[in-house]
């Protein structure tokens, strides 16, 4: 079965299946598979043609993969252009949501510390 593109796994149960299109979570996984009246164990190769059509077109109704994307990227690109203060978090690769930064997230600001042990070779035996 595929919709939008992804190909929705058959050996999962369809409320974790449908997870894999980009923009549906377990909780509208569930609203849709509810709306259908498709149970959350059934499993996609076991669908019919008339329930996969209707599953197909409750997930369509939303704002879903490229759609959702592009929109993402767009507000994040907004941000920057205004020069935002999560506008420019993001510029550096930085957690924008109010996260310490002085004992995590050192990676990714470049300071990374090693411990005493760690780069020491062992010496050779004679």
């Amino acid at each position: 079965m595929r919709i939008a593109g992804i190909t929705i796994p058959d050996t999962k149960h369809l409320s974790h299946a449908l997870t894999a299109v980009y923009g549906i979570g377990p909780n509208r996984a569930a609203d849709i598979l509810k709306k259908t009246g498709v149970a959350g164990n059934a499993l996609a190769k076991d669908l019919s043609a008339e329930k996969e059509q209707a599953i197909r077109q409750a997930v369509e109704a939303y704002t879903i993969e490229g759609d959702l994307r592009r929109e993402v990227s767009g507000n994040v690109k907004r941000l920057k252009d205004i020069k935002a203060h999560r506008g420019i978090r993001h510029t550096r690769g930085l957690p924008t949501r109010g996260q310490r930064t002085k004992t995590n997230s050192r990676t990714v600001r470049g300071n990374v510390r090693k411990t005493m042990g760690s780069g020491r070779r062992k010496l050779e035996k004679t």
